[in-house]
């Protein structure tokens, strides 16, 4: 899923680090709501295993490629701005250290698997919570996912230096993420099932933001 150098316009490109970045700008002044010191440790051992995760890749058809992506972990764990900034540094590591995605298409990068993932998953999980807290992890982690690949399908797809339409690149994208985010949802779920069951405290909720507190 992360996109390479020259699979993007940079009119597309650009737009997304707009996007993006006011997302960030958000994401940094609300995210002091969400943490407090006891739970900063959380946020760099949730980035760090995302981050390991995520160099599993394996390609698919369509030019990009399939990994484990982890938003809506991160969204769970951390609450939804923290969460999409320890995916944004995981991507900004993995970009200008790894080269794994391109420097042109980070905006974009980011906002499919920091912004899309993470808000989508949180919510969701927030939704369904109640219901089923287990059941709730597998479907955040398998819409997140599967919709943040959509946005990758729809941003290559509309790009004039792709050679693939968007007719190809949003089906592929979403068939062959939506079937590993089975496996994402799988492992969502069994990491908050943990959680709960030794560390419940480390969950994001919102009674332990500080607006809240």
């Amino acid at each position: 899923m992360h996109i390479p150098d020259g699979f993007l316009d940079l009119s597309i490109a650009g737009v997304f680090y707009v996007l993006t970045g006011i997302v960030f700008v958000i994401s940094l002044i609300k995210a002091k709501d969400e943490l407090d010191e006891k739970r900063v440790p959380v946020v760099g051992m949730v980035a760090s295993a995302i981050f390991a995760a995520q160099m599993l890749n394996w390609p698919i058809p369509g030019g990009t490629s399939a990994h484990f992506v982890g938003g809506a972990l991160a969204g769970v764990i951390l609450g939804p701005y923290a969460g999409f900034l320890a995916m944004a540094s995981v991507l900004i590591i993995q970009t200008l250290v790894f080269a794994d995605g391109g420097i042109t298409a980070l905006g974009a990068n980011i906002w499919n698997m920091g912004v899309v993932a993470v808000f989508v998953g949180y919510y969701v999980f927030k939704l369904l919570e109640k219901k089923n807290p287990y059941l709730a992890a597998a479907v955040a982690g398998w819409l997140g996912i599967t919709l943040a690949a959509i946005f990758a399908g729809i941003e290559i797809g509309l790009s004039s230096t792709f050679k693939y339409s968007i007719a190809v690149t949003v089906p592929v994208m979403g068939m062959w993420h939506g079937i590993l985010g089975i496996i994402e949802g799988v492992i969502t779920a069994g990491v908050v099932a943990y959680i709960y069951s030794t560390r419940p405290d480390i969950l994001f909720t919102e009674s332990k933001s500080k607006v809240g507190a």
